[in-house]
């Protein structure tokens, strides 16, 4: 089941995104052990509380384009009672002219946290230049640093090798190209088809997904994604700035507590 939902695109987070919500997880317990009960039951991942991070998360290194943005997830979804579940959460990105990124992230819905209605905010920052990347939690002023693996700095950008070989056959079609954000940006929309009873299902699914990317700034400025089973996702850039960030931001504070590697899980 799970291979063919990979296959299908039916994933609704990639890989990247998936390692840092189980490193930011495992941060958010530790930190939380003393007061947080463990849940009767595994709770899930909200789609749209991480999946702006997760868009725009670190692949292929970019330089010469620096840039700031906030990255605003809306997310819509119909129960099959005609109830309807609207998100919007929303994240900071940063890069600078040597690839190096940091995003500043809200989490709203991740673990044991999902119902307790308190946000937890993470920082992620990324290092091409020293290799190493680094998570920081404000409220408790510690920072986990981790290395890059040697394929992250030169290998295809996640967003790129998600398109390619999650689906062998989807039906592609150029939209054009469109100013957003007073950046041009190239269309294209994807329909991927999984077929009756491939994954249990009595009639075929469709999933159509829109793509609007930057050749300036290589990044998507906009995605939108209809999904009968997760429902309608947009995520876009927006506030988009051309220019160097300040390099602090690329930068571990000095009251922050580093250490190094993922945070143990608790069980």
């Amino acid at each position: 089941m799970k291979a063919n939902l990979r296959k299908y695109g039916m994933t609704a987070i990639g890989a990247a995104g998936v390692c840092l919500m189980l490193i930011a997880a495992a941060f958010l317990q530790n930190a939380q052990a003393q007061t947080t009960p463990a849940p009767h039951a595994p709770a899930r991942f909200g789609r749209g509380g991480f999946m702006g991070a997760e868009l725009w998360s670190p692949g292929k290194v970019v330089t010469g384009a620096p840039y700031s943005a906030q990255v605003v997830v809306e997310h819509f979804q119909t129960l099959a009672d005609g109830n309807v579940i609207h998100t919007t959460s929303t994240a900071n990105v940063y890069r600078d002219s040597q690839g190096r990124t940091r995003r500043e992230v809200t989490m709203g819905a991740i673990g044991p946290w999902a119902g307790q209605g308190t946000p937890q905010k993470l920082i992620f920052i990324s290092d091409p230049v020293s290799g190493s990347r680094h998570v920081l939690n404000p409220n408790t002023l510690e920072a986990r640093q981790m290395h890059f693996a040697a394929h992250e700095r030169t290998g295809p950008s996640a967003e790129n090798g998600r398109e390619t070989h999650a689906n062998p056959n989807p039906q592609t079609e150029a939209l054009g190209t469109q100013v957003i954000e007073g950046q041009p940006a190239q269309g294209t929309r994807i329909i991927r088809t999984i077929p009756a009873g491939k994954i249990g299902n009595q009639q075929a699914i469709v999933v159509v997904s829109e793509r609007w990317y930057s050749p300036e700034l290589q990044t998507d400025l906009l995605r939108k994604e209809i999904n009968p089973q997760f429902g309608q996702t947009t995520v876009q850039l927006t506030n988009v700035v051309r220019g160097v960030p300040e390099p602090s931001l690329f930068q571990v504070p000095p009251e922050y507590t580093i250490k190094n590697g993922r945070p143990p899980a608790n069980n």
